[in-house]
C-alpha cells in the first residue's frame, strides 16, 4: 500500500506540475493559494475514499515503467548480439543452424533461477529446434561458495562429457531443492555423478572462472541486475520487434510467445 500511496503521489505531483507549467505559460494564477490548498484536501480525501484509483494508477505506471525498462533491456541486447552469439565453452542445448537463440544467465544458488528451472526444463524439451545456451553468473558466490564450485562442476562436465551430460547435471542440482546458502559439495557431487562424471580435478576450473568472469561482464553491459536473466532473439537479423528480455521468473507461455516472436511468428 506504502507503493501504492508513493506512486499516486508522483502522479499527483507530476499532474500539478504539468498545472503550473500550463498556468505560468497562460500569465495568470487560475487558483489562490487557499483555494489550491482546499482543492489538494479534496483530493485527498477523494483517494481515500477510492482506494480503487489509487490502484489503477499504480498499475498504469508499473505497465509504463516496465514497458520503458523492457525497451532499454532490448537496446542493450541489440547492441552487445554479436557478443551473446559467441559460445565458445559455453553449454548450449539445440542445433547449430537454429534461428532463435535463447540465453539464459543463472546462479545455481538463485531461488528465483530453481523456480524457473521446470519451466525451462519444458520450453527446452518442446522446441527441439531452438538452441538454449546457458550463462552462469555467479552473483550469490562471494556469500555462498558452492555457486561458484556448481558452476565450475557444471562448465567441465559440458566440456568433457556434451549437452546431455551437462543438462543432466544443471537440472539435477535445481532439483535438489537446495538454493540460498543450503547447496552442499556433497549435493554438487552426487549429482555430477549421476550426470556421469567421475571425480573433480580441478584442472580446468581456471577456464570456467574465465568463463564465468566474461559472462559477468556480459550481463553488466545488458544492464541485468539479478538473476534470472533470460534474452530471446533471432540469431541473425535480431530488432527490437522480436527481442525479448525477461528479468525474473516467467511462465511457460510467456517464454514461448517470446520464441515465437524471434522466429517470426508472433
Amino acid at each position: 500500500m506504502k507503493q501504492t500511496l508513493k506512486m499516486a503521489t508522483v502522479a499527483l505531483a507530476m499532474s500539478t506540475a504539468l498545472f503550473s507549467t500550463q498556468a505560468g505559460a497562460a500569465g495568470a494564477e487560475v487558483f489562490t493559494p487557499e483555494q489550491q490548498a482546499r482543492i489538494g484536501e479534496i483530493a485527498a480525501d477523494y483517494l481515500v475514499a477510492h482506494p480503487d484509483v489509487l490502484i489503477e494508477v499504480s498499475k498504469k505506471l508499473q505497465a509504463r515503467q516496465q514497458a520503458m525498462q523492457q525497451q532499454t533491456y532490448v537496446q542493450s541486447a541489440l547492441k552487445t548480439h554479436r557478443l551473446l552469439m559467441q559460445l565458445d565453452g559455453v553449454p548450449v542445448k539445440g542445433p547449430a543452424d537454429s534461428k532463435v537463440i535463447v540465453t539464459e544467465f543463472f546462479d545455481y544458488e538463485c531461488i528465483a533461477c530453481s523456480m524457473m528451472a521446470p519451466v525451462m526444463e519444458k520450453v527446452v524439451a518442446a522446441n527441439a529446434g531452438v538452441r538454449f545456451a546457458f550463462r552462469d553468473w555467479t552473483i550469490f558466490a562471494g556469500r555462498y561458495p558452492e555457486s561458484q564450485q556448481a558452476s565450475r562442476r557444471g562448465l567441465n562436465i559440458y566440456r568433457k562429457l556434451g549437452a546431455d551430460a551437462y543438462m543432466a547435471f544443471h537440472n539435477g542440482i535445481y532439483r535438489t531443492g537446495h538454493n540460498e546458502g543450503k547447496l552442499t559439495t556433497e549435493d554438487i557431487e552426487k549429482v555430477a555423478t549421476a550426470a556421469g562424471a567421475g571425480p573433480s580435478s580441478g584442472d580446468d576450473d581456471a577456464a570456467a572462472d574465465q568463463l564465468i568472469e566474461s559472462n559477468s561482464s556480459l550481463a553488466e553491459l545488458l544492464g541485468l541486475t539479478g538473476t534470472p536473466g533470460i534474452i530471446v532473439m533471432p540469431v541473425e537479423n535480431a530488432t527490437a520487434q522480436n527481442t525479448t528480455i525477461l528479468p525474473g521468473v516467467v511462465s511457460e507461455s510467456v517464454l514461448q510467445q517470446a520464441i515465437e516472436r524471434a522466429a517470426g511468428n508472433g
